[in-house]
């Protein structure tokens, strides 16, 4: 007689896939996302995800990250922007700049640049999603 309401709508976020830039490859050019990133391999160029950019031991990123969160552990060698965490950890190396609201620094990570902090630091860039205020 009662019967529960099935909703059948997936969240707008579950309809997107991760992606994986695996060990080796190397992308040349900017990378637009919708949902998480991992990077394994090397990208010559900016990544902009609304979600999570991932960068493992072996990643690097020449270019600069937006994203809302980022965990990198490989080597940035440009700006990297979130809208909340950013976590470096493990060996990480970034060389260049950090806006975010909240960062957790390990003590193993090297990092050159200058630091800006704040919960209104990072807006969203006008066609992707992200965009730096200062």
């Amino acid at each position: 007689m009662f019967k529960p309401k099935q909703h059948n709508k997936k969240l707008h976020a579950e309809s997107f896939s991760a992606s994986i830039i695996g060990a080796g490859n190397v992308i040349t050019g900017n990378i637009e996302a919708e949902a998480d990133i991992r990077i394994d391999g090397t990208v010559k160029g900016n990544v902009y995800s609304k979600a999570k950019i991932l960068i493992g031991a072996d990643g690097l990123v020449e270019g600069d990250i937006h994203c809302r969160e980022a965990d990198i552990n490989g080597q940035v060698n440009g700006n990297i922007n979130t809208l909340e965490l950013l976590h470096l950890k493990g060996n990480a190396a970034v060389s260049g700049d950090i806006h975010t609201a909240k960062l957790f620094i390990e003590p193993t990570v090297s990092f050159n640049g200058q630091c800006h902090m704040g919960a209104n630091i990072v807006e969203l860039k006008p066609e992707m999603g992200i965009v730096v205020n200062e």
